[in-house]
């Protein structure tokens, strides 16, 4: 039976231990490689970019190694953005795609996510055969048919081209003062030359990668600093990408932070208004504020709701057709645009909202009000099972009952990290204490 490899998001976990080791990377890489040769054809390509931590270079390697070993000619783009990896696998008419990085995770965990041909994340079909083809084997190539490896220099700068065609052709950004905050991640050099081009006043943070310090005290996940050099500038606004600029965070003039739900409200008002949002719907997940759904019900729009993770809000988009969706954690996907999350386009669609209508970011980044929410992390150890424990399902159920009609409760695993997560919703802030904190404490003693 083959080993369970595929998270919510690709491979991810500690670099260097299992499964993020050199050794799976060569064999993720090669059964990769197998699977999408499977026509028997000669000329088969595959895109690799990476973040900026220091494990890249090793995963990079020996993913290399893997899909040559199998026939695959591999492009190798350096740190770009995973949306950079989504496009350009289908621009450059790869037939895979593979972006190397833990996107908001600590600079020692590192993950491998791939993209089929038409530059969307691979399905869990997919995923589970090369899953099956990492404990089979892989048959390898003749000698004559290995592959090549070679470097693409301009893949950023195709990406950053792309990236100014979603920004209105007849607008700029002169005038405006614009923080951006890279996490001292893949989009380090991109978003901030993006901005500059098309006029704004860019002040940079988190742009000095040293393989150690991506998300550190920095972008979508630590936004303090970004905060900081907004107040401290004068600026009009902020944007805080995560390691791999699939998340963003907007900050207003006064400091305020913006979460992806917000984002999505607005532009979700603005598509409705425009006829453009197909559907008349919005894709989120469980995870979104329950003050979003009464918001777009206020519109006449609905909120459909997935499971956690940007791929299967994207995986409904398809279904449904529709264009707009993204989680409440920075994610916003247009497919009209982009395959994948965007955070650099999702900050330029804000400043298009900003030009367009000559607001301040304060009077675009706080569209509905919230329903007091919760989220509590217990991390776990390999191997425990805490939320099969009878005590803490008793404790979860009850909690269940207790919010009936005045909130709403969700308890799962993290599909990237070891943790349970416990999340509740309830206008009354101190029972909301309550309840996760009861929660949270039994959990704790079924891991301790």
């Amino acid at each position: 039976m083959a080993e369970k490899l595929f998270g919510t998001d690709g491979v991810r976990g500690l670099a260097n231990s299992h499964p993020m080791t050199a050794e799976m990377a060569l064999k993720l890489g090669a059964a990769a490689g197998r699977f999408f040769r499977s026509d028997g054809k000669n000329d088969h390509r595959v895109v690799i970019g990476k973040d900026t931590r220091l494990s890249g270079y090793m995963l990079e390697n020996a993913l290399t190694a893997g899909l040559t070993s199998t026939g695959m000619n591999v492009l190798l783009l350096g740190p770009v953005p995973t949306p950079a990896v989504g496009h350009l696998t289908h621009s450059m008419r790869a037939d895979l795609g593979i972006m190397i990085s833990a996107s908001h995770n600590h600079f020692t965990d590192n993950g491998i996510k791939f993209f089929g041909p038409d530059g969307f994340k691979l399905s869990d079909e997919a995923e589970a055969d090369i899953e099956r083809m990492v404990d089979e084997g892989v048959e390898l190539a003749h000698p004559e048919n290995i592959g090549r490896a070679r470097r693409i220099d301009e893949g950023r700068h195709r990406y950053v081209e792309f990236i100014k065609t979603t920004f209105p052709s007849d607008h700029r950004l002169d005038g405006l003062k614009v923080v951006i905050d890279c996490a001292n991640g893949a989009a380090y050099r991109a978003a901030p030359e993006a901005l500059w081009e098309l006029g704004a006043e860019v002040i940079e943070v988190g742009v000095k990668p040293n393989g150690t310090n991506i998300n550190l005290e920095c972008g979508s996940t630590d936004t303090r600093t970004a905060v900081k050099a907004v107040l401290d500038h004068g600026a009009d606004v902020g944007i805080c990408l995560d390691g791999d600029a699939d998340r963003v965070m907007i900050i207003d003039e006064t400091g305020r932070v913006a979460d992806g739900d917000q984002i999505m409200a607005l532009m979700a008002g603005r598509f409705a208004e425009k006829g453009a949002l197909r559907g008349g719907a919005l894709v989120a997940t469980v995870m979104s504020n329950l003050g979003l759904e009464r918001y777009l019900g206020g519109k006449g729009l609905r909120l459909e709701r997935t499971k956690v993770g940007d791929r299967y809000v994207v995986e409904r988009m398809r279904e449904g057709g529709f264009n707009l969706g993204g989680e409440q954690s920075g994610h916003i996907v247009m497919t009209d645009y982009a395959t994948t999350g965007d955070g650099l386009l999702a900050g330029l669609q804000f400043l298009a909202a900003m030009v367009e209508t000559g607001q301040r970011a304060s009077d675009l980044t706080q569209v509905f009000d919230t329903v007091p929410q919760l989220l509590k992390n217990v991390r776990y150890q390999a191997g425990q099972t805490p939320l099969d424990d009878e005590n803490v399902r008793k404790v979860i159920a009850a909690s269940e009952l207790d919010l009936t009609g005045k909130g709403r409760l969700l308890i799962r695993k993290s599909g990237t990290e070891p943790l349970i997560r416990v999340m509740a919703e309830c206008e009354d802030e101190t029972f909301l204490t309550q309840v996760v904190d009861r929660i949270v404490a039994e959990v704790e003693r079924a891991t301790a």
